[in-house]
């Protein structure tokens, strides 16, 4: 690609130019601009240099947004010692360690020399990633799922190289995509749900759940939606290193056929890849070309929600798309995937047809329920899952006992960091009913722990109000209206779609 002044880059080769133009609409918000989504990372080093580090990106952000048919052929090559180094910073230094052993204090006592080393090694083609670490951590529903803790090299590598590739991606990505996207979050994929059933014709909702997507992904298939993009054969090396590494288990490394470990930096960024091409491309043509009514469109990751105006439309969607997942080696659950009649007109429609009140349905830990206002409105109410709290609250049990000896005051701080952080993510308007259960529950917890402290021991509830008024936020709704943030972020420039 050449610039302005006639100079060269190296970085991207061009395919199909006649492409080049507008991006298509965005399916839910516009898509935010390209500044806002560069990942802000501690700088390493001089300001002077990671400033450099950021222009090469910028101007890999900008080929790709001018033509979606670019293919990059050099981008090892701004994965630098200073981008290894705010990769590093960027890593948790509690974090537990991979099949290495080595810890985040460890690896920083030699930092520079250990970056340049592995940059070294990178560069030559000499770098082999190692095999995930499994461990099983507790779902909310009281299964497991299998967890991979990366070395640290490896999750080194990859934040660096996840920096580079969303340049070119975050170009791609559609609006109703939210999942592990900077400057977006759960919460304004809920946003954007709330409003989409508010706003638009909604009367049926999908609520789409793919079987074990992150161990499902074909490597074949996945290799292809890279190469639309990537052309740098050492880039696409790198990628298939981490596929190939496999996973220890108890001593036993098991090879890779499928999937990309959960919990590897690098595996958000290729699950997004994977569904964008299986599922946001088609499903926003299928909008524009099949559906006969409104349509919104809601994904965070593997969690998918799309609600549509009439049936037909409802019931054609979701069987052409269990058929596509097929062909891509994927499978809609059975049991989990659910058409259900939901919406401002559900409650009435259910009466008329001599059925009970609308079903309800859950997207990132909040039950959507059809309310009504004290004057009879549609209200959609959001409350926190039943299963998420309790699974909540039974390891805070649990944790509290292991604590019951510790002083109160170390409690307190350790109480007061749990139900901040519950709060911060669980305490949204027509959730407060929920989130006064959680503190009333974990009180109750926390005095049951004081009073095991020995067989004579009595807390007064007096005293625990005390305590709680010390130590315990109380509360209250944080967050804003969906409608408010929501236009908030788009600066009314958008239309819900």
């Amino acid at each position: 690609m050449t610039n302005e002044g006639g100079k060269s880059d190296g970085t991207v080769v061009s395919a199909k130019r006649s492409n080049e133009g507008q991006a298509p609409q965005e399916a839910v918000e516009r898509r935010v601009s390209a500044k806002e989504n560069v990942h802000k990372t501690t700088a390493y080093r001089t300001q002077r240099r990671v400033q450099d580090a950021h222009d090469g990106l910028v101007r890999v952000r900008e080929a790709a947004r001018r033509n979606r048919k670019e293919r990059f052929t050099a981008l090892l090559h701004h994965v630098t010692v200073e981008r290894l180094g705010q990769a590093f910073g960027a890593l948790s230094r509690y974090a537990a360690a991979g099949v290495d052993g080595v810890t985040w204090d460890e690896y920083a006592r030699n930092l520079g020399a250990n970056l340049r080393d592995l940059h070294a090694r990178i560069q030559r083609g000499t770098y082999r990633a190692k095999p995930s670490r499994r461990v099983m951590i507790p779902k909310p529903d009281g299964g497991e799922r299998p967890l991979g803790i990366a070395a640290m090299e490896d999750k080194i590598v990859q934040r660096a190289m996840a920096e580079v590739l969303n340049a070119v991606y975050e170009a791609d990505f559609l609006g109703f995509s939210y999942g592990f996207r900077s400057g977006r979050n759960q919460h304004h994929a809920l946003d954007a749900l709330a409003v989409g059933i508010r706003r638009k014709q909604v009367n049926w909702v999908l609520d789409v759940d793919i079987r074990g997507f992150f161990d499902a992904m074909t490597h074949e298939w996945l290799r292809r939606f890279v190469e639309h993009r990537i052309a740098d054969k050492r880039v696409a090396a790198l990628i298939q290193k981490w596929l190939n590494a496999g996973v220890l288990v108890e001593g036993r490394l098991e090879a890779a056929e499928r999937g990309s470990p959960q919990g590897a930096t690098i595996s958000p960024l290729l699950s997004n890849v994977y569904l964008h091409y299986v599922f946001d491309l088609w499903a926003a043509r299928w909008r524009r070309r099949e559906a006969s009514g409104d349509m919104i469109i809601v994904r965070y990751a593997d969690d998918i929600v799309v609600g549509f105006q009439h049936e037909a439309d409802a019931r054609r969607f979701q069987e052409e798309l269990s058929a596509r997942a097929a062909g891509f080696g994927l499978e809609l659950h059975a049991d989990k995937t659910r058409l259900l009649r939901f919406g401002k007109y559900a409650a009435q429609q259910r009466k008329e047809l001599g059925e009970n009140k609308p079903e309800t349905f859950d997207f990132l830990g909040f039950t959507h329920i059809c309310g009504k206002s004290r004057a009879g409105r549609f209200v959609l109410l959001r409350h926190t899952s039943r299963k998420r709290m309790q699974h909540r609250l039974r390891t805070v049990r649990e944790e509290l006992m292991r604590r019951r000896h510790q002083p109160e005051v170390m409690q307190g701080k350790w109480l007061r960091q749990v139900v901040t952080g519950y709060f911060a993510y669980h305490a949204i308007p027509t959730n407060s009913a929920r989130i006064t259960v959680f503190h009333r529950e974990v009180t109750r917890a926390w005095r049951r722990a004081l009073q095991r402290r020995s067989q004579r021991g009595h807390v007064t509830w007096r005293r625990m109000e005390k305590l709680t008024h010390r130590w315990l936020p109380r509360a209250r709704i944080l967050h804003p209206w969906p409608d408010d943030r929501f236009d908030a972020r788009i600066l009314g420039k958008s239309r819900v779609r």
